[in-house]
Protein backbone atom coordinates (compact mmCIF):
# COMPACT_ATOMS: atom_id res chain seq x y z
CA UNK A 1 0.00 0.00 0.00
CA UNK A 2 1.60 3.57 -0.98
CA UNK A 3 1.59 5.83 1.69
CA UNK A 4 -0.91 4.09 4.07
CA UNK A 5 -0.19 1.08 6.54
CA UNK A 6 -1.86 -1.60 6.02
CA UNK A 7 -4.57 -2.92 8.08
CA UNK A 8 -3.75 -6.81 8.75
CA UNK A 9 -5.19 -10.15 9.94
CA UNK A 10 -2.61 -9.67 12.38
CA UNK A 11 -3.97 -6.23 14.01
CA UNK A 12 -7.54 -8.16 13.61
CA UNK A 13 -6.19 -10.76 15.86
CA UNK A 14 -4.74 -8.18 18.17
CA UNK A 15 -8.25 -7.04 18.02
CA UNK A 16 -9.95 -9.88 19.10
CA UNK A 17 -7.30 -10.84 21.79
CA UNK A 18 -7.89 -7.25 23.32
CA UNK A 19 -11.74 -8.44 23.67
CA UNK A 20 -10.49 -11.19 25.94
CA UNK A 21 -11.24 -13.86 22.91
CA UNK A 22 -8.57 -16.82 21.86
CA UNK A 23 -8.25 -15.72 18.30
CA UNK A 24 -6.90 -19.83 17.36
CA UNK A 25 -10.63 -20.99 18.61
CA UNK A 26 -12.45 -23.06 15.60
CA UNK A 27 -15.03 -20.42 15.60
CA UNK A 28 -12.40 -17.20 15.27
CA UNK A 29 -9.95 -18.87 13.52
CA UNK A 30 -10.66 -17.52 10.08
CA UNK A 31 -12.47 -14.42 11.57
CA UNK A 32 -9.39 -12.21 11.30
CA UNK A 33 -9.29 -13.04 6.89
CA UNK A 34 -12.92 -12.62 6.40
CA UNK A 35 -13.08 -9.16 8.49
CA UNK A 36 -10.32 -7.80 7.00
CA UNK A 37 -11.85 -8.65 3.45
CA UNK A 38 -15.68 -7.29 4.44
CA UNK A 39 -13.72 -4.26 5.85
CA UNK A 40 -11.74 -3.82 2.15
CA UNK A 41 -15.80 -4.33 0.68
CA UNK A 42 -17.38 -1.86 2.84
CA UNK A 43 -15.23 0.85 2.15
CA UNK A 44 -14.38 0.67 -1.52
CA UNK A 45 -16.20 3.93 -2.01
CA UNK A 46 -12.94 5.60 -1.45
CA UNK A 47 -11.71 3.69 -4.84
CA UNK A 48 -14.29 4.58 -7.07
CA UNK A 49 -14.65 7.78 -8.79
CA UNK A 50 -18.14 9.24 -8.65
CA UNK A 51 -17.37 11.26 -11.72
CA UNK A 52 -16.67 8.35 -13.42
CA UNK A 53 -19.86 6.55 -12.92
CA UNK A 54 -22.42 9.26 -13.70
CA UNK A 55 -21.81 8.88 -17.79
CA UNK A 56 -24.45 11.58 -19.25
CA UNK A 57 -26.61 11.18 -22.07
CA UNK A 58 -28.39 13.38 -24.50
CA UNK A 59 -30.73 10.92 -26.39
CA UNK A 60 -33.93 12.18 -25.95
CA UNK A 61 -33.96 14.08 -22.57
CA UNK A 62 -33.79 17.77 -24.52
CA UNK A 63 -37.56 17.78 -24.75
CA UNK A 64 -38.24 15.92 -20.67
CA UNK A 65 -38.96 18.23 -18.01
CA UNK A 66 -40.45 16.76 -15.28
CA UNK A 67 -38.15 14.90 -12.21
CA UNK A 68 -36.57 11.76 -12.35
CA UNK A 69 -36.90 10.55 -9.25
CA UNK A 70 -35.42 7.12 -8.02
CA UNK A 71 -36.77 5.59 -4.33
CA UNK A 72 -35.85 3.08 -1.68
CA UNK A 73 -31.56 2.98 -3.13
CA UNK A 74 -30.36 0.91 -0.05
CA UNK A 75 -28.04 2.81 2.22
CA UNK A 76 -25.09 0.67 4.11
CA UNK A 77 -22.69 2.74 5.73
CA UNK A 78 -20.19 3.19 8.71
CA UNK A 79 -20.33 6.23 11.03
CA UNK A 80 -16.91 7.75 10.84
CA UNK A 81 -17.29 8.35 14.74
CA UNK A 82 -17.94 4.66 16.15
CA UNK A 83 -17.00 2.91 12.77
CA UNK A 84 -20.98 1.69 13.75
CA UNK A 85 -22.83 0.51 10.87
CA UNK A 86 -25.83 2.62 9.71
CA UNK A 87 -28.16 1.58 6.93
CA UNK A 88 -31.73 2.57 5.51
CA UNK A 89 -32.58 4.03 2.08
CA UNK A 90 -31.75 7.70 -0.06
CA UNK A 91 -34.24 8.52 -2.80
CA UNK A 92 -32.36 10.35 -5.44
CA UNK A 93 -34.24 12.60 -8.09
CA UNK A 94 -33.29 15.96 -10.26
CA UNK A 95 -34.61 17.93 -13.03
CA UNK A 96 -32.50 17.73 -16.15
CA UNK A 97 -31.46 20.19 -18.66
CA UNK A 98 -31.04 18.29 -21.77
CA UNK A 99 -29.19 15.32 -20.29
CA UNK A 100 -29.88 12.56 -18.53
CA UNK A 101 -28.30 9.18 -16.24
CA UNK A 102 -28.79 5.61 -16.63
CA UNK A 103 -30.95 5.14 -13.37
CA UNK A 104 -28.87 2.49 -12.46
CA UNK A 105 -26.28 4.98 -12.19
CA UNK A 106 -28.20 7.12 -8.99
CA UNK A 107 -27.90 3.74 -7.27
CA UNK A 108 -24.24 3.33 -7.64
CA UNK A 109 -23.60 6.96 -7.04
CA UNK A 110 -25.23 6.39 -3.22
CA UNK A 111 -23.00 3.23 -3.28
CA UNK A 112 -19.98 5.04 -3.65
CA UNK A 113 -20.37 7.54 -1.21
CA UNK A 114 -21.77 5.04 1.26
CA UNK A 115 -18.97 2.74 1.26
CA UNK A 116 -16.76 5.41 3.13
CA UNK A 117 -16.48 6.33 6.64
CA UNK A 118 -19.51 8.42 6.74
CA UNK A 119 -21.82 10.87 8.84
CA UNK A 120 -25.03 10.92 6.97
CA UNK A 121 -25.16 14.90 6.47
CA UNK A 122 -22.28 14.96 4.52
CA UNK A 123 -22.99 11.86 2.28
CA UNK A 124 -26.73 13.64 1.46
CA UNK A 125 -24.89 16.29 0.23
CA UNK A 126 -22.02 14.85 -1.32
CA UNK A 127 -24.67 12.57 -3.50
CA UNK A 128 -26.46 15.51 -4.24
CA UNK A 129 -23.39 17.52 -5.33
CA UNK A 130 -21.98 15.10 -7.51
CA UNK A 131 -24.97 14.34 -9.57
CA UNK A 132 -25.25 18.29 -9.99
CA UNK A 133 -21.29 19.03 -11.00
CA UNK A 134 -21.87 16.27 -13.85
CA UNK A 135 -25.62 16.63 -14.80
CA UNK A 136 -25.63 19.92 -14.82
CA UNK A 137 -29.80 19.93 -14.01
CA UNK A 138 -32.01 22.55 -13.31
CA UNK A 139 -32.86 20.76 -9.92
CA UNK A 140 -31.37 17.86 -7.37
CA UNK A 141 -32.43 16.83 -4.68
CA UNK A 142 -32.04 13.92 -2.54
CA UNK A 143 -33.71 12.53 1.19
CA UNK A 144 -32.04 9.86 2.79
CA UNK A 145 -33.26 7.63 6.06
CA UNK A 146 -31.52 5.63 7.83
CA UNK A 147 -31.45 4.01 11.41
CA UNK A 148 -27.79 4.24 13.28
CA UNK A 149 -26.53 1.32 15.54
CA UNK A 150 -24.47 3.81 17.00
CA UNK A 151 -27.68 4.87 18.91
CA UNK A 152 -29.62 1.95 18.58
CA UNK A 153 -26.89 -0.31 20.41
CA UNK A 154 -24.81 2.20 22.42
CA UNK A 155 -25.75 5.00 23.85
CA UNK A 156 -29.54 6.61 24.32
CA UNK A 157 -29.95 2.74 22.98
CA UNK A 158 -33.94 3.48 21.50
CA UNK A 159 -34.43 1.29 18.39
CA UNK A 160 -36.04 1.61 15.66
CA UNK A 161 -35.38 5.57 15.37
CA UNK A 162 -34.51 6.97 11.64
CA UNK A 163 -32.67 9.89 10.67
CA UNK A 164 -33.74 11.96 8.05
CA UNK A 165 -31.41 14.15 5.89
CA UNK A 166 -32.19 15.83 2.62
CA UNK A 167 -30.02 18.39 0.14
CA UNK A 168 -31.93 20.50 -2.59
CA UNK A 169 -29.75 22.28 -5.13
CA UNK A 170 -30.86 24.82 -8.06
CA UNK A 171 -34.63 25.00 -8.53
CA UNK A 172 -35.59 23.22 -5.47
CA UNK A 173 -34.38 25.52 -3.02
CA UNK A 174 -36.44 28.54 -3.96
CA UNK A 175 -39.08 26.85 -6.27
CA UNK A 176 -41.51 25.86 -3.09
CA UNK A 177 -43.59 23.85 -5.49
CA UNK A 178 -41.37 21.66 -7.25
CA UNK A 179 -39.65 21.41 -3.64
CA UNK A 180 -43.32 20.10 -2.94
CA UNK A 181 -43.47 17.68 -5.51
CA UNK A 182 -40.08 15.97 -5.02
CA UNK A 183 -41.01 15.68 -1.45
CA UNK A 184 -44.11 13.97 -2.07
CA UNK A 185 -42.37 11.60 -4.58
CA UNK A 186 -39.68 10.79 -2.39
CA UNK A 187 -42.26 9.77 0.42
CA UNK A 188 -42.97 5.71 0.85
Amino acid sequence: MSDKEAFTEHDWRRLLTSLGEDPNRPGLHETPARVAKAWKHWTSGYDQDPVSVLKAFEDGAEQYNELIVVRGIPVYSHCEHHLAPFFGKATVGYLPNGKIVGLSKLTRLVDIFSKRLQVQERMTMQIANALMEVLEPKAVGVVVKCRHMCMESRGIRTQGEETITSCMLGELQPNLALRTEFLALARD
